[in-house]
C-alpha cells in the first residue's frame, strides 16, 4: 500500500514536471508605429516589446514562457519614439500591435491591461482593442476609448492612462491581441507645446483558476514525497 502511494505521488511530480516543461507560446507578429508631417510620407518605426523578461528590438517574434505572460509594448523607447508634438514636426502617429497566446496549460481568463501617455492642449489619443479566439472566432473583449487635452470639451492636461483587470467573455486556449492608438494634435501650430505621447501598452494574461489549482496539488505532492525521502 505504501509502494501505491510513493508510486502516485511521483506520478502527480511526473505531471507537474511536463507542466512546467511546457507554458504560454506568444506570438507577436506586428509591433510598430507611423509617424506623421505635413506634406511628407509617413515614417515607420518598430516598437520593441518585452515579453515577460525578454526584450525584442522588433516583431515579429515567436517566444515561449513557462510563467504566464506578460507583454508590455515600449512605446517610448522606439526611434522615433510614439509621440505627436511636444516641441517636433510630428502632427500624429499611431501604433498598432497584433499578437497570438497559445496555451498548453489550461484556458486563460483575464488579463491586466495597462495604458500610460501624456496629452496636452491640442493632444488626443484615441485606442481600441480586441480579443478574439481563433479556435471558435469570437470575441471575448472589444473595447475603445480615448484621451483629450484640455483644448477639448472634458480634457485636462497631464499624464492619462489606466490600470485595470479585464475578464474575457469565455476562457481561452487560443487569442490573437489586436490593438492600435492613434494621437494626434491636429490644428496645432508645429513645432509647439501641444503634444500627444504614449508611454507603453501592457498587458498580464490570467489563467483559470482551476489550472493553477491542479498545479498547485501536484506541487504539494512533490514536496510531500521530499519530505517522506528524508
Amino acid at each position: 500500500m505504501k509502494g501505491l502511494k510513493v508510486l502516485g505521488t511521483v506520478l502527480s511530480a511526473f505531471v507537474v514536471s511536463a507542466a512546467l516543461a511546457s507554458g504560454w507560446t506568444v506570438n507577436v507578429s506586428i509591433s510598430r508605429g507611423l509617424l506623421f508631417k505635413p506634406s511628407q510620407p509617413a515614417i515607420t518605426t518598430n516598437v520593441p516589446f518585452n515579453i515577460n523578461s525578454t526584450t525584442f528590438s522588433s516583431a515579429p517574434v515567436t517566444h515561449t514562457v513557462d510563467t504566464l505572460p506578460q507583454i508590455t509594448f515600449l512605446t517610448a523607447a522606439s526611434i522615433p519614439p510614439i509621440v505627436a508634438g511636444n516641441g517636433q514636426d510630428y502632427t500624429g502617429t499611431t501604433f498598432t500591435a497584433v499578437y497570438t497566446i497559445t496555451s498548453s496549460r489550461g484556458p486563460l481568463t483575464g488579463f491586466n491591461f495597462v495604458v500610460f501617455g501624456s496629452v496636452f492642449g491640442l493632444g488626443q489619443i484615441t485606442w481600441t482593442k480586441k480579443v478574439v479566439d481563433r479556435n471558435t472566432s469570437q470575441v471575448l473583449y472589444v473595447a475603445s476609448g480615448v484621451f483629450s487635452g484640455s483644448s477639448y470639451p472634458g480634457g485636462s492636461d497631464g499624464i492619462v492612462g489606466f490600470s485595470r483587470f479585464i475578464a474575457l467573455a469565455r476562457p481561452s486556449t487560443n487569442v490573437q491581441v489586436i490593438e492600435s492608438f492613434i494621437l494626434h494634435i491636429d490644428g496645432a501650430r508645429v513645432p509647439g507645446a501641444d503634444t500627444a505621447a504614449l508611454a507603453f501598452v501592457q498587458q498580464d494574461w490570467v489563467p483559470e483558476p482551476a489550472s493553477l489549482g491542479v498545479l498547485g496539488a501536484g506541487l504539494a505532492g512533490l514536496i510531500g514525497l521530499r519530505r517522506r525521502m528524508k
